[in-house]
């Protein structure tokens, strides 16, 4: 028999994602990565269940959220909202004492995201977050952050996050990744700024440096600022915007960064009762995201 999950924490007010960000940063920094309190050490996740209650909707913010994302203004959030609203649980996660790894340079693979019923601003909701699934990865060790969003009781919509730590891969390991289909570009083309990474991270709170300027990105590696993942996967189904049910499954692969300013290329076609959708550089083909919607089961 498993051991049952831990009580949740409950938090009274969302966490500040800046000074979480600096944080999450610390871990990075020669000689500062070795005091106690900022080194990262271990190699299992911990048993921690966060969870906040009576999470308000601001309509002005899903309105900004839904500029920066293409989605119309409807009287039911967009699909990918309730992930901006548990994004600063898994920041909490990610730089709580007892987690094993800085939280910079884990990179998100994958998204997952299950809408049971459309859900209203007016709605208040409960939302809990939780790590999970520590396993190895050709390119490193892969996990989970797992979202359950409830409203008057009711689950009302879900997501996991496949979350890598490079470093110390298994080549053994089976690829993390789920199969997509290659989806071909079917003409609509985006033109992205430059400060895409900046306005996304003003609606949604993720300001890993890696977003937002050309300086910071390349501190981390990049040529110049990369879109957020989560951006291009809320363009996708905006775009696909009354093509898909109420109550819909949505995955996503995330591949080659998406360097800004840039320009990609939307691919979408039918599969059975959804569609199968991507993201590509129109130059080459290269995808930066596969992705796949359908009806919930």
């Amino acid at each position: 028999m498993s051991a049952p999950h831990p009580e949740p924490r409950v938090l009274d007010k969302p966490p500040a994602t800046l000074p979480m960000m600096l944080r999450a940063a610390l871990p990075a920094v020669p000689v500062l990565n070795q005091v106690p309190g900022v080194r990262r050490s271990g190699s299992e996740l911990p048993d921690l269940v966060l969870t906040r209650h009576d999470v308000p909707v601001d309509r002005s913010h899903v309105a900004a959220y839904a500029e920066v994302c293409g989605f119309p203004l409807k009287e039911t959030l967009p699909v990918t909202y309730p992930h901006v609203l548990a994004f600063p649980l898994h920041m909490a996660i990610m730089t709580d004492r007892s987690f094993p790894f800085p939280a910079i340079g884990i990179v998100h693979l994958e998204n997952a995201i299950t809408q049971h019923r459309p859900i209203s601003p007016d709605e208040s909701l409960q939302i809990t977050a939780r790590p999970a699934g520590l396993r190895p990865h050709a390119k490193g060790r892969v996990f989970d952050i797992t979202v359950d969003v409830h409203s008057g009781g009711e689950l009302v919509w879900q997501s996991t996050s496949t979350l890598l730590r490079l470093g110390g891969g298994d080549r053994a390991a089976a690829a993390a990744d789920r199969t997509f289909e290659e989806v071909p570009a079917g003409g609509a083309q985006w033109r992205l700024p430059g400060d895409l990474g900046r306005r996304y991270a003003s609606v949604s709170g993720d300001h890993n440096p890696i977003h937002l300027y050309g300086l910071t990105a390349k501190a981390f590696g990049f040529p110049r600022q990369i879109a957020h993942g989560m951006w291009s996967k809320a363009r996708c189904l905006a775009a696909l915007d009354g093509r898909l049910p109420d109550a819909v499954t949505v995955e996503a692969a995330f591949k080659k960064p998406i360097l800004l300013p840039g320009t990609v290329a939307l691919g979408t076609t039918r599969v059975g009762d959804g569609y199968a959708f991507s993201l590509t550089n129109p130059k080459n083909g290269a995808p930066h995201l596969l992705g796949r919607a359908a009806p919930a089961r």
